[in-house]
This record gives structure tokens, sequence and C-alpha cells, in this order.
């Protein structure tokens, strides 16, 4: 699919907000409540810190490449020049994110370049499924929105938009972990569905393919939905900021432990590892909610 390239993308809101909206969600965070409501919690309510991970970086890294990669003529996006937008790339995230200079011990200088090493290994694998000189995406790093049943705004960053001569949709999502278990693959395709619906009731046209490109694998993972499905998919985001409300004005936020809490970073606060979770803050004086902090879709990559 080809199209000439758009360089604007929207801003963090729509230019006009209905009055009647009064709350938003990304699907990451969506996808937080649904795999356990305290980790949405601590996320969205609690704002609890996190230290970013090696793995996250990494995904963050290689998103920031591949939309660079895109900035070349379609004849120089090759394996070398992505290779040589590693580091560049990675410096600049570190001056813009100081805290991922902490990643690694100070002087471990052979640690750093493991970690750009394992970057661009990973940039062979999305080599090994997709040839970009044949690509002119649409839309890189995108931040769209759109509003459901007149109270939600619904928002989130799109890898890629790809749009064909005849309008169709291809929305592309990069995946710097393994090709995950069924369980794992139904929340990224969670959060794809989340982007299509947007983009369906935002421009009229329900997304041809939705494409899952696990990079570590070289695998690729399409999916087709339609406009029956999307409605279905809208209710039950509606549902789900629902339990979300209802949960927030009982302050009723329970664990599900899985086996995803070995890689949760709020154990320590978690009554199911001998924790407590700390007061409820008081969400009488919040922020505007639409651009509070816990409805902030997550950064390209943060949350591989």
């Amino acid at each position: 699919m080809t199209a000439e390239p758009v360089t604007t993308q929207q801003p963090a809101l729509p230019a006009e907000v209905p009055a009647t909206v009064r709350a938003s969600l990304s699907p990451s965070r969506a996808a937080d409540f649904k795999t356990c409501p305290l980790l949405y919690r601590f996320r969205s309510i609690d704002r609890l810190p996190e230290k970013p991970s090696v793995e996250q970086a990494r995904g963050t890294l290689v998103h920031a490449v591949l939309e660079r990669l895109f900035d070349l003529p379609a004849t120089g996006r090759t394996p070398t020049a992505a290779g040589d937008l590693v580091s560049p790339q990675w410096d600049r995230l570190v001056t813009e994110q100081p805290e991922l200079a902490g990643l690694f011990a100070d002087g471990d200088e052979e640690a750093a370049a493991a970690f750009l090493r394992s970057a661009a290994a990973l940039l062979e694998g999305y080599f090994a499924v997709e040839d970009p000189r044949r690509l002119e995406p649409a839309e890189r790093e995108s931040l769209i929105s759109a509003v459901v049943d007149g109270e939600l705004l619904i928002r989130g960053y799109l890898d890629r938009l790809d749009v064909a001569p005849d309008g169709a949709l291809r929305v592309v999502d990069y995946k710097t972990g393994g090709a995950p278990r069924e369980a794992f693959e139904a929340r990224a395709l969670f959060q794809l569905k989340f982007y299509a619906l947007v983009l369906w009731r935002t421009r009229g046209v329900v997304p041809r393919v939705l494409r899952l490109l696990y990079l570590k694998d070289a695998e690729v993972c399409d999916y087709s939905p339609d406009a029956d499905e999307l409605l279905r998919f809208e209710r039950t985001v509606v549902a789900l900021w629902q339990a979300i409300e209802q949960a927030t004005q009982r302050q009723d936020f329970r664990p599900r432990p899985s086996r995803l809490c070995d890689w949760c970073s709020h154990q320590a606060h978690c009554p199911s590892f001998g924790g407590t979770p700390p007061p409820f803050p008081d969400r009488s004086a919040a922020a505007d909610p639409l651009r509070d902090a816990r409805s902030n879709p997550a950064a390209p990559g943060a949350d591989e």
C-alpha cells in the first residue's frame, strides 16, 4: 500500500471536544484494567512511578528508528541505514528522557553497547518481513482520537498507517517481543481493534488489515475486522469504562493475579504479594480529566 506521506500529526486532543465528553481512555490503560484492575489503579489513579525497563527502552528505540527510517528516500531505506540510526536515536531519547541513562551502571560501556546491538538485531527482523523501499506510510507515530457514546474520548498512538490508492487502510503495529501465546496476542489485537474503531468513527472506513509485526521472530499476524465486530467492540470499550468508573466511585480495584505479575513493578503495594496499596487519592481536586496523566496514551513502544 502506498500514499503520499503525511508529516503532520493530530493534536493530543481533537480541535473541538463535545461538552458532553468527560473522560478519556487509551488502549494501554484499558488493557491494564482488563488484565488487573489494581494495576490500572496503580498506574492511572495513584500514578506510582515505574522505572523504565531495558525491554521497554529497546522497544521505544526501535520504534524511533523505524519512524525515522521513512524520512529517508525510498532507495535509502536499507538495513545499513537503519543500523546507522540506532546510536543517534538512542542519544536523542536519552536527552529527552534522562531517566533512560540510568538503565546501565556508570561506565558500563559493554552493557550499553550490547543494548544497542540487540536493537539493531530487531531491525534485522523488520527487514525480514517488510521492504520499506516499497512503502510510503500515510502516517507514522500519529495520535488519533474519537468520541464514543457521547461521553468517552478514546485515543492512542498508531505506529504506522498505510493507505492504498483505493482508500483501503492498513494499521501496522511493531512488536519487539517474541510472537506471543494466545493470551498475549489477544492483548495486542485489542490494541489494534481500538485503533480500528477510532479510524472507523472518524473516517468512516473500516481498516482492511490490522497487522502485527513481531520483529524478534520475524513473523506477521494479519487480522481483518468488519463493521459489526467494531460495533460490538465499541460496546465492550464503553462497558469497560463504565466498570472503571464504578470501581473509582467505590474505590475498589482488586488484584487479578496472573503470570503477568512476574513483570509488575508494584508488587510491594499489592495484597497478592503481602503489600498494602497507598491511600486512595482525593480526586475532588483532579485536573481536567481529558488532559489528566491518568488518561494519557502510552508513548510508542513504551508498553512492549
